[in-house]
């Protein structure tokens, strides 16, 4: 697979990197992946590794969160041989997934993490990988027909810039795909543990993303059926002092990602639910088109 556009040269070289199929070369460097630069204010490799340790590609709204998003790619895909990044790809979950369904497509991967991408790299050769901090994006305008950004925005301190690089990213009639924690209210130690600047509503979300050029196509949530039971847990985290403990992403994690009844709603709403505007939920979906004809300058 080659990447189909010219990468910028880095900071560290005035060369143009080039990608052979296994790894970027660089001068005289060859490397799995390719560095531009790194912002660790919403996010670390130790938050990635414990996310793995926790529930690794298994978690029941991660699955559905992945297979939303490669229904919608095969839904909208408008050219055989599309160029398909996800920012935020982390351990390489979902790009495994990508490889397999979209044969023909050129995948890319991407995060501002360091130690994930290397990981991957290793278990999982041959998909080119980059590292960049979206606020900074290094790649050409235009050069994206799908974007995937599941559970990143929250982490980008300046969303409304960031989405604004997306747009940039996709070319005109390209598609984001984008996933993000839900119900501002219920913001917890959870949350501050996990280095979210924000949880959205839908409205924040289809506003912003409206604002930064999109038109938004498709709106909904992830976690409808188990929503009641989530702002009972959420709410208890924020009142309740004993719930405020440095470990309870990993206390919480690991219950729901092994609880049957979580299996079984995300299972019944993947089966079933998809299609439906769901008016609530524990993550709020969205699907923006880039227009046809735009300017680049927003």
């Amino acid at each position: 697979m080659n990447i189909p556009f010219q990468l910028p040269s880095t900071a560290n070289s005035s060369d143009i990197p080039s990608w052979d199929g296994h790894v970027f070369i660089l001068g005289d460097l060859r490397t799995p992946v390719l560095e531009y630069s790194e912002n660790f204010s919403g996010w670390s490799d130790d938050l990635t590794a414990l996310h793995e340790e926790i529930s690794g590609d298994k978690h029941p709204i991660d699955i559905a969160s992945r297979n939303f998003a490669i229904s919608n790619i095969n839904k909208y895909l408008s050219t055989t041989s599309p160029v398909i990044m996800e920012i935020g790809c982390s351990s390489g979950f979902l790009i495994k997934d990508l490889v397999h369904f979209f044969p023909n497509a050129s995948i890319i991967g991407a995060d501002v993490v360091k130690g994930p991408l290397y990981k991957f790299a290793k278990s999982f050769p041959g998909i080119p990988l980059i590292r960049f901090d979206l606020l900074k994006c290094p790649l050409p305008n235009s050069c994206i027909d799908i974007l995937v950004m599941l559970n990143v925005l929250e982490h980008i301190d300046d969303d409304i810039n960031a989405l604004k690089q997306a747009f940039k990213l996709l070319k005109p009639g390209g598609y984001l795909i984008i996933e993000v924690p839900a119900g501002p209210y219920l913001y917890d130690s959870y949350d501050l543990q996990l280095h979210h600047f924000r949880r959205y509503s839908s409205s924040e979300l289809r506003h912003k993303l409206i604002d930064a050029g999109f038109n938004v196509e498709f709106q909904s949530h992830l976690g409808f059926i188990l929503y009641p039971a989530f702002i009972v847990v959420k709410l208890l985290n924020k009142w309740l002092p004993s719930r405020k403990t440095n470990n309870i992403v990993g206390a919480q994690a690991s219950a729901s990602s092994g609880s049957k009844l979580v299996r079984w709603a995300m299972n019944l709403e993947s089966n079933y639910l998809f299609n439906f505007r769901l008016p609530f939920g524990i993550r709020t979906l969205a699907l923006a088109k880039k227009p046809n004809s735009t300017s680049l300058t927003k």
